[in-house]
């Protein structure tokens, strides 16, 4: 099954996206938010259109937001053709639990 969207390999901008450091994984938001469907399946977190690329992503507590997004735009932009990429940071991940403790 093709995973071409419009000239753009949404499986392969959720890989560049997913391999970003700083990237815990790609988030649709509310449910049909930011997605690309599929035959079969759904695609959350990636949506292509007419001039620009969304991504949305859950980004890890500890890094900054502006060179986690400058990241993701390095790795999706070679892969969109002269379509912007949007990123949006949808959700931060958990702080690290504090040693002995079950406090964050």
């Amino acid at each position: 099954m093709s995973s071409v969207i419009d000239g753009v390999d949404v499986d392969a901008v959720a890989r560049a996206t997913r391999g970003c450091r700083g990237v815990e994984d790609l988030h649709g938001g509310f449910p049909g938010e930011v997605a690309t469907y599929l035959p079969g399946r759904r695609l959350v977190g990636v949506r292509v259109g007419t001039g620009a690329v969304e991504v949305q992503v859950r980004a890890a507590w500890n890094m900054p937001v502006p060179q986690i997004a400058a990241g993701i735009r390095a790795a999706v932009t070679p892969l969109v053709g002269k379509r912007a990429v949007d990123v949006t940071i949808a959700d931060l991940g958990d702080p690290p639990r504090r040693k002995g403790s079950n406090r964050l």
